[in-house]
């Protein structure tokens, strides 16, 4: 896949949990790109918290994370100004940290598909007007 994949909290929750309805869905598409997955600090935190019911949850994430299949892609620090810029323009949505590092991702990786379940990336804008190109499944 040029430029990469990008990978929201839905899809890695999916791929990890088998009773999720979108595990197939998950475990299908990653299959399919080859690694590193490109994410964000937020996402992880948010699919540790969601997990955290499951004994190996947790770690499950911060193994992918340890064996390089998940990179982190960004320092927050760094890009805190255009981060500030989008959680303002979205916030009637209002759009998450998780929302808002993976918009800053798709940016600085031209070319990268993001897979998610969240429809808000239907309504997020790169660069102000580009379309973020998403991956999700066809039913939700």
């Amino acid at each position: 896949m040029r430029g990469g994949a990008l990978l929201d909290t839905g899809p890695l929750v999916a791929f990890l949990n088998r009773r999720d309805r979108f595990h197939a869905w998950a475990v299908a598409q990653l299959a399919e790109i080859e690694p590193p997955l490109l994410t964000c600090e937020a996402v992880l935190s948010e699919a540790c918290f969601l997990l955290r019911h499951d004994p190996v949850g947790p770690d499950a994430v911060l193994e992918l994370v340890h064996d390089n299949l998940v990179q982190v892609g960004f320092h927050l620090q760094a890009e805190i100004v255009a981060l500030r810029r989008l959680v303002r323009r979205y916030s009637q949505v209002p759009m998450s940290l998780a929302d808002a590092c993976l918009v800053r991702l798709a940016e600085l990786h031209a070319g990268s598909v993001l897979l998610t379940l969240d429809s808000d990336f239907k309504i997020y804008r790169m660069h102000g007007r580009q379309v973020v190109p998403t991956l999700m499944p066809t039913s939700r």
